[in-house]
């Protein structure tokens, strides 16, 4: 009993430790924008992540299929569009706003779904998204209504977007046999490409400019933030239930904001925290009718499956 206790919590250790990380993505994301050009920062971190994503294959050598190829080219398309836009407005907006407006995710994507398969969410599901939006407008309006950050639209629109790729993912893949490992590496290098054909200066002008302590960020990024969130998902799904894993996740909004005001010195205001923490608990309630609605229209092995996250 004690070892089985002592692996549930190794698992959900790992899986937190992926959400940690993600939320400290924004602001190490943001700190480099101040030195980097959006095009050479991402060239950089995807070009790295990408390349030692090839140097685990090698060791796994897991067989490409025209699927593998296929998805991780388009997916890769559509990531490089997500992260620049996003990056875009994480440059100007702060850390904090960027992790909760992202998170909006969680809700927009089963409200795709269900139009997609007009499998229509219950009206509880429905009000969350509204009560989010409020904390969403709380959320930028910081001490108090003031002019909007064009950084926050951006971040709505990355969310947006990225709805419409999560969702194409989960249908694209359905059914179909497709190597996470293979196709996570063909999105990182696509992407890495992209950047690198759109701003080769600002990829060699970032290379050049960066210093002992942005390269550290860099690392951070690409071996925590990619390769070791890539690897812990993977190994951790596996061991635990979806929906756990799928719960877990979804802290990442907070450790945003943990990182965002802790290490970043951000200060949302009074106003602000309670729209944070408005969108937070929307999101959880939304997040748990979707899931009770998608396990009474399914099997539980198809719910199983279908409540897995999608490495990012």
């Amino acid at each position: 009993m004690a070892s089985a206790t002592s692996k549930s919590y190794k698992i959900d250790v790992t899986i937190l430790s992926v959400a940690v990380v993600w939320g400290g993505s924004y602001l190490a994301a943001r700190e480099l924008t101040k030195v980097a050009s959006i095009g050479g920062l991402l060239a950089v971190r995807f070009l790295l992540a990408g390349i030692v994503l090839a140097l685990l294959w090698t060791y796994k050598r897991e067989r490409f299929s025209k699927t593998d190829v296929l998805l991780g080219t388009v997916f890769g398309l559509t990531q490089a569009s997500i992260m620049w836009v996003e990056t875009w407005g994480l440059s100007v907006t702060t850390a904090t706003n960027a992790g909760l407006i992202i998170s909006l995710t969680i809700l927009f994507t089963p409200i795709l779904e269900s139009v997609w398969k007009r499998n229509w969410l219950p009206r509880g599901f429905f009000i969350a998204t509204v009560v989010s939006f409020i904390g969403l407008v709380m959320l930028v309006s910081g001490n108090g209504i003031s002019t909007p950050n064009y950084g926050d639209a951006l971040m709505l629109v990355a969310a947006l977007v990225r709805t419409f790729h999560v969702t194409a993912q989960g249908r694209l893949t359905e059914g179909k046999k497709v190597s996470s490992l293979n196709a996570i590496m063909m999105q990182c290098l696509v992407c890495g490409i992209c950047y690198l054909i759109a701003d080769a200066p600002g990829t060699l002008a970032a290379i050049g400019d960066f210093n002992l302590g942005h390269w550290a960020i860099m690392a951070f990024l690409v071996l925590f933030c990619s390769v070791f969130a890539f690897a812990a998902q993977l190994w951790a799904i596996k061991q635990t239930s979806a929906s756990r894993a799928s719960l877990l996740l979804s802290t990442e909004p907070i450790w945003a904001v943990v990182v965002g005001s802790t290490i970043g010195g951000e200060v949302l205001g009074w106003v602000g925290y309670l729209g944070a923490a408005i969108i937070i608990a929307a999101s959880y309630f939304g997040q748990a009718i979707e899931r009770r609605h998608r396990e009474a229209s399914v099997s539980p092995a198809e719910a199983e499956t279908a409540a897995k996250p999608i490495s990012a």
